[in-house]
C-alpha cells in the first residue's frame, strides 16, 4: 500500500514502530490501525487549517494520523490513548515535536474536555479515527458539549464505519434517518467526505469506513431543549414502524393531543418528520409538561 512504510519527516516507518512495541491491534480497544500516510494526510488536510485552534485526537494508536496532523501545523495537539503499549510507542513523537504534542493515557469517554485548554480565542478541533466500539457514545458526548456550549468546538472530523456515517448524514424519509441524524443535524452541518476501504487498515475491518465532518451551527436548526428533544426522538424511533400516536405513548399519556398541539398528523411515522418538526414536538411536550 502506498505510503504505509515510508518514513515521515525523518521519523521511523509505522510498521517498524508497531513491530518494536508489539502493537498488535486489540478488539478490546476497538483498534484498526490506518498506516497509509497518503490517507492520513488527506484526513488531516480535510480537518485543517489548524492555526488558532486546540486540536484533539482520540486513539492515536501508532500515530499515523497524529503525524499528519502535526505536520499540518497543529499546535497544540492533545491526544488521548487508553492503550499503554501505544502510549509507550508514541514517545518518539514527544521527542520530535516537543510541547506541540501532549499525549495523555486516558479513556476518551472519561476525559473532561473543559480541561483541554480550548476557549473562545482558541476553539477545539476534534480529529479522530474513532474506535468503532465507542464511536457513537463519543459523538453524543460531544454533541452535548455543542448543545450546552460547554466547550467551543469549531469542527469534528471523524471516521466511523460507513453505516454509522450514513445515519449521521441521512435525510428525512430515508431508511438511515433516525436518532443520531436528528441530534447531529439539529446542532451541526454534516457531510460525508470520503470512504476508506477495509484494505486501508491493519487489521482490515469487515466494513467500509467513512470520514464525516460536523461543523457546529451558530445556533441550533430550530428552538428546543436538548434533553426534551432527545427524549422525544428516542421514543419516536424506538418503535419506528408504528404511527407516532402509538410510539409516543411511553412518554405522554395523550400522544394524539400532543401531536395536535404540534400540528403534526397522528398517523405519521418517525422517519417522515423533519428535524424542525421534531423540535416543534419537543417544544409542545415541554409546554404540556409545564
Amino acid at each position: 500500500m502506498s505510503g504505509e512504510t515510508t518514513s515521515f519527516d525523518g521519523l521511523p516507518p509505522l510498521r517498524a514502530i508497531i513491530a518494536e512495541h508489539q502493537l498488535s491491534a486489540k478488539k478490546s480497544f476497538g483498534q484498526n490501525f490506518l498506516l497509509d500516510l497518503n490517507l492520513t494526510a488527506k484526513i488531516a488536510k480535510a480537518a485543517g487549517p489548524y492555526f488558532g485552534f486546540v486540536t484533539y485526537e482520540v486513539g492515536p494508536g501508532p500515530g499515523g494520523l497524529t503525524r499528519a496532523i502535526l505536520k499540518a501545523g497543529a499546535d497544540p495537539l492533545i491526544a488521548v490513548e487508553p492503550d499503554p503499549r501505544a502510549v509507550a510507542a508514541l514517545s518518539y513523537l514527544d521527542q520530535a515535536y516537543g510541547p506541540r504534542f501532549d499525549l495523555r493515557e486516558a479513556d476518551a469517554l472519561h476525559t473532561d474536555e473543559t480541561l483541554l485548554g480550548a476557549g473562545p480565542e482558541k476553539p477545539l478541533k476534534i480529529v479522530a479515527n474513532l474506535p468503532y466500539n465507542i464511536a457513537t457514545p463519543l459523538l453524543f458526548r460531544w454533541l452535548e458539549l455543542v448543545a450546552d456550549k460547554t466547550v467551543p468546538i469549531a469542527s469534528l472530523t471523524l471516521m466511523f464505519q460507513k453505516e454509522v456515517a450514513d445515519r449521521i448524514t441521512a435525510r428525512t424519509g430515508t431508511k438511515a434517518f433516525g436518532r443520531v441524524s436528528i441530534m447531529a443535524q439539529w446542532l451541526c452541518e454534516t457531510r460525508s467526505l470520503f470512504d476508506l476501504p477495509p484494505s486501508a487498515f491493519t487489521p482490515p475491518p469487515k466494513v467500509t469506513s467513512t470520514v464525516v465532518q460536523l461543523v457546529p451551527r451558530r445556533k441550533p436548526l430550530a428552538p428546543a431543549r436538548a434533553a426534551t428533544l432527545e427524549k422525544v426522538v428516542a421514543a419516536a424511533f424506538q418503535q419506528r414502524r408504528k404511527m407516532l400516536r402509538q410510539s409516543l405513548k411511553g412518554i405522554h399519556p395523550d400522544p394524539v393531543h400532543l401531536l395536535q398541539i404540534a400540528g403534526i398528523e397522528e398517523t405519521r411515522r418517525a422517519e417522515t418528520l423533519s428535524v424542525e418538526e421534531f423540535c416543534t414536538l419537543a417544544r409542545a411536550f415541554d409546554r404540556e409538561s409545564a
